[in-house]
């Protein structure tokens, strides 16, 4: 059963938030216990409403620990001649801004450096952070985790090779002109929004 009225993926998120981090620090059987419950509750809310299987759930839920945080995923803006540079995707064949999972202990500058080498074959250098959107307030479908989503103007530095694992056929593309998106990970307000980054260079960072 699924539904457009994204209020139950809220409530399980910081169900298991609760869940995560007091088990993290609790060391009472009992409370345990109750932890492990709450994890269970949010696990069958999601389930239940996103018409996933409960098994699949409890274990991604099973596999995070310690202090819950969001997530950061991070995501390179490159502009030439006017047009923004997007990879197609070929989990979905939809296309998005290159970038993905910042990695433990990696600097974002880096982190959306590498992905954007790898993705688009090019040598860049971060030069601005330009927006820290929360994903659940920017179009985003259901996702089981918290994640904030950096967005890092970049700009070309040299060539390189591209390794591809996950995207192909990286385009440059005119505003109102992008082909249909991969919506678990760009949306057409954030397309749209760094338009407007490209239109106004002193405009500072948005967040939220």
């Amino acid at each position: 059963m699924e539904t457009t009225d994204r209020t139950w993926l809220e409530w399980a998120q910081r169900l298991q938030a609760v869940a995560q981090s007091g088990l993290a620090y609790c060391s009472n059987v009992y409370d345990i216990e109750r932890y492990h419950q709450i994890s269970n509750i949010a696990a069958e809310i999601v389930a239940h409403y996103g018409d996933a299987d409960l098994s699949v759930v409890h274990g991604l839920f099973a596999s995070q620990s310690g202090y819950a945080t969001p997530k950061i995923d991070c995501r390179g803006v490159i502009f030439q001649d006017e047009k923004l540079l997007l990879v197609r995707e070929l989990a979905d064949g939809g296309w998005t801004l290159p970038g993905g999972w910042v990695d433990v202990g990696e600097p974002l500058s880096k982190a959306v450096e590498r992905e954007v080498r790898e993705e688009y074959g090019y040598l860049i250098k971060a030069s601005r952070l330009l927006a820290v959107y929360d994903r659940n307030l920017h179009g985003h479908p259901p996702y089981l985790f918290h994640s904030y989503k950096l967005f890092v103007q970049c700009e070309v530095i040299g060539k390189t090779e591209a390794d591809p694992t996950e995207t192909a056929e990286p385009t440059f593309y005119a505003e109102g002109d992008f082909p249909p998106l991969s919506l678990l990970r760009t949306t057409p307000e954030e397309i749209s929004r760094m338009f407007t980054f490209l239109r106004q260079p002193d405009k500072p960072a948005e967040f939220d």
